[in-house]
C-alpha cells in the first residue's frame, strides 16, 4: 500500500523532530538531564505520526467512523495522549543524563548525594539516600553515552527524587564533556527525513490537496 505525502509527513515530521532534538542534545559540551517523565513524553510526541497512520488509522472502528466521520481523529488521538499520560504517571522516578558517561556521572553524583544527605552509600552501580527516601541504580547506555538514574524498589519519595534533580542540575553546571560524535549520525538521519517528507509533499501537490480534505474534511 502507498502512502500518501501528507500522512508520510505526518508519521515523519514529529520522528524527525525528535532526532534533531536528540542531536542537539548530544552535540553539546555540556551533560543534559532530564525526568523519566518528560523523556517519555518526548518519546510520546516522536511516535505520535505514526500511531496517526499505522495502529490508528489500521483500528479506526467502521461503525464510529461511519457515524462521526472525520470526528473520530481528535477522538482517537485524545485515546492515544491518554495513554502516554498514563504511562508517564504510572512509571516509576527515574532521570536520565544525556551526553555522559556513567565514569564521568558517578563522582558529580556522589558529590551531590553526600551534599543532600551524609548518610547517603554506595553499593556497586547502587544509590541509597535514606534520608531523603530515594534508592537507586546507574543503567548506562554506552552507545548513546547516556545514563538513566533508575528507582530501585517500589518505596520511592517524590520530592526526594525532585530535590536530587534539582541538586545534579546544580552540579552538572560545570561539568564540560566532549560532544557525542552519534550525534552527527541523527542529525543527518533528522535532515533527511525531514527533507523526504517535505519535498514528497511539495512534489504532489494534488496528492496533498486530497488527503488533507479526507482528513480534515468535518
Amino acid at each position: 500500500m502507498t502512502i500518501d505525502p501528507f500522512r508520510l509527513a505526518i508519521a515523519l515530521v514529529p520522528l524527525s523532530a525528535y532526532l534533531l532534538l536528540l542531536a542537539l542534545v548530544n552535540l553539546r559540551r555540556r551533560p543534559f538531564l532530564t525526568t523519566g517523565g518528560s523523556d517519555l513524553a518526548a518519546l510520546g510526541v516522536a511516535l505520535s505520526g505514526l500511531a496517526f497512520v499505522g495502529p490508528l488509522d489500521l483500528f479506526r472502528p467502521e461503525a464510529a467512523t461511519a457515524e462521526f466521520g472525520n470526528y473520530i481523529w481528535p477522538v482517537l488521538m485524545a485515546f492515544y495522549w491518554l495513554w502516554v499520560l498514563l504511562a508517564v504517571l504510572v512509571t516509576r522516578p527515574r532521570l536520565v543524563v544525556y551526553n555522559v558517561s556513567a565514569e564521568e556521572l558517578h563522582p558529580v553524583l556522589a558529590e551531590a548525594a553526600a551534599r543532600l544527605d551524609p548518610d547517603s552509600r554506595w553499593a556497586g552501580s547502587s544509590l541509597a539516600l535514606p534520608n531523603l527516601g530515594v534508592q537507586l541504580h546507574l543503567e548506562s547506555f554506552d552507545l548513546m553515552r547516556n545514563v538513566s538514574l533508575a528507582s530501585s524498589g517500589s518505596r520511592q519519595n517524590l520530592d526526594g527524587w525532585r530535590q536530587l534533580a534539582r541538586e545534579l542540575v546544580t552540579a552538572l553546571r560545570p561539568v564540560r564533556v566532549k560532544p557525542n560524535p552519534r550525534g552527527v549520525g541523527l542529525l543527518l538521519v533528522a535532515i533527511l527525513l525531514m527533507a523526504g517528507s517535505l519535498a514528497s509533499l511539495v512534489s504532489h501537490p494534488k496528492e496533498l490537496a486530497y488527503a488533507v480534505k479526507e482528513v480534515f474534511a468535518f
